[in-house]
């Protein structure tokens, strides 16, 4: 009973992280639709206002891990989750640009801690032989979440108002609050007042250049995740562009079916370098799609959607193990750290993938955003292939069995 993953506990938190990653991806394909629709905002100024959030979730991160290794951890997570949930009220009688700013910073503030402590809590509450599995299923319910979010949130968008959206958003929070709320945490031990501050109670010095390896990788995934319906859109694949998150959600919960197991059985480093090759394959396809729509138009969609699923996989296998590795580089006291930490560099690839994907969308084509997307993964896995494993082993500190 002592390695038993599934509990009540994991159960809520598993549903809690569902519902709040539903709220987000309902919006996220929507947004740059009701930044144009509402406020006639160009291409180019759409990834600069959702980054916004980005960089609003980023900041906090490192002060969240922090506090989380200071504090109880649960009256955190339940205050960042209620924060997060009612800004979608906010949206609702927003009318203004300059509001919805300022919600958007407030919302990213919430959203970055609230995903640490979520991340956190999770591993407090399940057994290290399990944590890689615990971790892939716990990402499993946000890439459930991608699945139907972004495909019923374009849905809403042909049919009904965005404030019906924000609402939709704002009842799902709301019952992922209720569940959160029942989730039970261990009590932690309280670091001593008196503790000597440091750089590396915020930041996981020693997981800075695998945080530049994620960021390589997130920057791309941010242009994909924001901008893959317009893209769709402008090579002439103008509906079920929905699907595209439906398939790529199928790939990463297949992926997710034995890449935790792996991650357990201390096959980290050669998971992670699988994803990469899986990613950069798919991401060139995507850059591939505009040609092909112009010679093959009926090869292309169903391309379209094969490489949404490939993309997926690779993602998919990645997620899991990298944050893991951030784990086993930190101590039991530096939880925190190590998943704010690993979420930080993440936010910060999105942010860019945010800002570039639109500037790029503007001046060329958003398949270009693709191609660049590409060569950032290739560079990614050969700092990973040649620095990164080293590093790793060289700085574990908490070693999962190999079998």
């Amino acid at each position: 009973m002592k390695d038993r993953l599934v509990s009540r506990d994991y159960c809520f938190i598993l549903l809690a992280n569902f519902l709040l990653y539903f709220g987000f991806f309902l919006l996220m394909p929507v947004l740059p639709f009701y930044l144009v629709e509402e406020f006639g905002i160009s291409k180019g100024m759409i990834g600069v206002i959702l980054a916004c959030y980005t960089v609003a979730a980023l900041t906090v991160r490192p002060f969240s891990g922090y506090l989380l290794d200071t504090l109880q951890r649960k009256p955190l997570y339940l205050f960042s989750f209620f924060i997060f949930t009612m800004i979608f009220g906010g949206y609702i009688v927003t009318g203004s640009l300059a509001v919805f700013i300022m919600l958007r910073i407030v919302h990213g503030l919430s959203f970055g801690t609230v995903t640490v402590a979520g991340n956190t809590i999770v591993i407090d509450i399940t057994p290290s032989s399990r944590r890689g599995e615990a971790l892939g299923y716990y990402g499993l319910a946000n890439n459930i979440a991608m699945a139907l979010g972004p495909m019923i949130g374009l849905f809403l968008h042909d049919y009904y108002s965005f404030n019906t959206i924000f609402w939709c958003a704002l009842i799902c929070c709301l019952t992922g609050f209720c569940a959160a709320m029942s989730v039970r945490t261990p009590k932690k031990q309280l670091m001593q007042k008196n503790i000597h501050l440091s750089l590396d109670r915020f930041i996981l010095l020693k997981g800075l250049p695998l945080g530049a390896d994620l960021l390589l990788l997130s920057i791309p995934y941010g242009i994909n995740t924001t901008y893959v319906a317009m893209y769709a859109k402008s090579i002439g694949i103008a509906s079920g562009t929905g699907l595209f998150f439906t398939f790529m959600a199928a790939g990463l919960a297949v992926s997710r079916l034995f890449s935790g197991k792996q991650v357990d059985k201390g096959r980290i480093t050669q998971v992670i370098m699988l994803g990469m090759y899986i990613a950069t394959a798919a991401f060139f396809g995507l850059f591939s799609c505009e040609f092909l729509m112009g010679h093959f138009p009926a090869f292309a969609k169903i391309f379209f959607y094969a490489m949404a699923l490939v993309l997926g996989i690779g993602f998919g296998s990645m997620f899991p193990a990298f944050n893991t590795m951030f784990v086993c580089m930190a101590e039991h006291n530096q939880r925190g750290t190590a998943t704010s930490t690993y979420l930080t560099s993440w936010d910060i690839g999105i942010g860019l993938g945010l800002i570039t994907g639109g500037i790029i969308g503007q001046m060329a084509s958003f398949s270009y955003a693709y191609l660049a997307g590409t060569i950032l993964c290739i560079v990614s896995m050969l700092f990973f292939r040649f620095y990164n494993i080293q590093a790793f082993e060289r700085n574990r500190v908490d070693i999962p069995k190999t079998v």
